[in-house]
């Protein structure tokens, strides 16, 4: 197969033909027919994720076709359009149980634990656990732009933070994760304020339904004008980014009893960001992260996108080949596009 490939950190990968994939006994192969381009995928590159082992395939927002099934597969067969949650579970742990797969300490991540979906094939294991059946209404490109930004957005907003109609939602960064965290907000009936520096992406979060924006370049204290808008600060915010600045910000214009949810990365060094914690204890705001969410929660994101209700094929800004990746991934950290890259050619 052709697929992306790195023998060290933080050098240019190369497109290379290496050996296709074989399914385990619970796994399958997957015929891979999009792929998006994600911040945490440069992340990998860089070094930052030691679940990574070098040699790597990158790679993890995925849609396509099963092509190989191992004998213990029985929900799924050859010829079934599927995509994955980026974090998978066993299927045998006691949070898998519980039904909170995407915190399995046993957890199977395509372009982390495993090589991923930068290339012509796939292998996925845990396939009955993992898998989600996609209808033919969603094309590849839309089925994969969901896998992380859309769906660990989804339970941050839905689920983690419990938005509800007419509350406000601050989203700190309006790149792949924010506009979906607008989206999804705007969908349930709350009130989404967008906020970044770039002016471009601020007018893309109010087609996505932003009640209103703000470029954090522009005003002395972004936590303040946030609690000017919503007169008391937000009910909900959400760090999209994944920044020491973003962070701290999120947290700081929460009205009082308000819920955080970190869902931008933080690793290297932002590992430690600073924490108004004096704020956290004295007004109850409730602090959560979002990693992922379960396959079995996608049926209420499908029904959503199904309905109209939300458009996640808006947030796809370029489809490009996967050669055209190698540099669209290197350049990932610098967050100039606007919308979702999503690679839809594999030779």
């Amino acid at each position: 197969m052709k697929a992306m490939f790195y023998e060290a950190f933080e050098q240019a990968p190369e497109i290379r033909t290496l050996p296709d994939p074989t399914p385990t006994e619970d796994g399958v192969v997957i015929a891979v027919g999009a792929s998006g381009l994600c911040r945490s995928d440069w992340h990998g590159w860089m070094g930052h994720d030691p679940d990574i082992r070098l040699p790597h395939v990158p790679g993890h927002e995925l849609a396509g076709r099963i092509v190989a099934t191992g004998r213990g597969v029985m929900r799924f067969k050859v010829g079934d359009r599927v995509t994955v949650p980026f974090v998978s579970g066993c299927g045998h742990c006691g949070e898998c149980h519980s039904g909170n797969q995407q915190v399995c300490p046993n957890q199977f991540q395509p372009g982390f634990t495993h090589w991923g979906s930068f290339a012509e094939y796939v292998a996925i294991d845990y396939a009955d656990t993992n898998l989600v059946h996609l209808p033919d209404t969603i094309d590849d490109a839309t089925a994969a732009s969901l896998g992380c930004r859309f769906a660990t957005s989804f339970r941050a907003v839905a689920d983690q933070a419990r938005t509800g109609p007419g509350e406000w939602i601050a989203v700190h960064g309006c790149g792949g994760v924010g506009l979906s965290a607008i989206m999804i907000a705007t969908a349930l009936g709350a009130n989404a304020i967008g906020i970044d520096i770039s002016e471009e992406k601020l007018a893309f979060a109010r087609d996505c339904g932003a009640a209103a924006t703000v470029n954090a370049s522009g005003v002395a204290d972004v936590a303040e004008a946030v609690r000017e808008i919503t007169k008391g600060g937000a009910h909900v915010s959400i760090d999209a980014l994944g920044h020491p600045v973003t962070c701290f910000n999120s947290i700081k214009n929460l009205r009082r009893r308000g819920r955080h949810v970190q869902v931008g990365l933080m690793l290297g060094e932002h590992a430690t960001p600073q924490v108004p914690m004096a704020q956290v204890i004295g007004h109850e705001l409730e602090i959560y992260g979002s990693h992922g969410m379960q396959a079995w929660r996608y049926d209420a994101m499908l029904s959503m996108l199904s309905a109209g209700k939300i458009a996640p094929q808006k947030l796809i800004g370029r489809r490009i080949s996967l050669d055209e990746a190698v540099p669209a991934l290197m350049a990932l950290d610098k967050a100039e596009a606007t919308g979702i890259s999503v690679i839809t050619r594999f030779s």
